[in-house]
């Protein structure tokens, strides 16, 4: 099981950072807040939880242990895989996420691309009393690293989190007519809670 990984980052995209370690690149699956707290070049350590599959081998990363064990949590819910998890975090950070876990806010909880009601029920019912209350909710990330047209990479990123492109499209061009100078990390946070509320 790899636990973390350390190095310099060599490549960076709006759902995965690839790291440099001893030589060997490791590509790690992050939220965008993660993205926008890495800058190519430099070097950067990630908390990781491996997921093996027949078929695969995939890491997801995380800055802080607190954002591990909600990934890890979520997965005890029965119809919550790596990838929803992964999408949870990614519009919901995790104080607000604790918020609404233990507020039983189902409206939050489906913000998200792919939860509905029954699986934000089922989550508040096995989680609420697992999750303390936060005092003060994370602050916001800078800006996202990365090269090339937005509309493209926001697009790309919500193909790879498992959306038709004809939607992906869509939900960002709509993001970016309301807010042309949005960043990529916003248009993508944006973009999943409007293809969520559409789902």
């Amino acid at each position: 099981m790899i636990a973390s990984v350390r190095g310099p980052v060599v490549d960076i995209a709006l759902d995965h950072v690839v790291i440099d370690c001893a030589g060997v690149g490791y590509r790690v699956l992050v939220t965008p807040a993660t993205v926008a707290s890495v800058r190519r070049g430099e070097e950067a350590t990630l908390l990781t939880s491996m997921i093996v599959r027949e078929d695969s081998m995939t890491l997801y990363g995380f800055t802080e242990a607190d954002a591990r064990a909600l990934f890890t949590l979520l997965q005890t819910v029965t119809g919550v895989g790596p990838r929803l998890a992964m999408a949870t975090l990614a519009v919901l950070e995790p104080d607000a996420l604790r918020r609404a876990l233990a507020g039983s806010d189902v409206k939050a909880l489906t913000a998200v691309p792919g939860i509905g009601k029954r699986v934000a029920e089922r989550l508040v019912v096995e989680l609420r009393d697992k999750v303390e209350m936060p005092g003060t909710a994370a602050g916001a990330g800078g800006p996202v690293a990365v090269a090339g047209s937005v509309a493209d990479q926001v697009s790309e990123a919500l193909v790879g989190l498992g959306f038709t492109a004809a939607p992906a499209d869509k939900a960002v061009t709509a993001i970016l007519a309301e807010t042309p100078d949005a960043d990529a990390s916003t248009v993508l946070r944006k973009s999943l809670a409007l293809l969520g509320k559409t789902a």
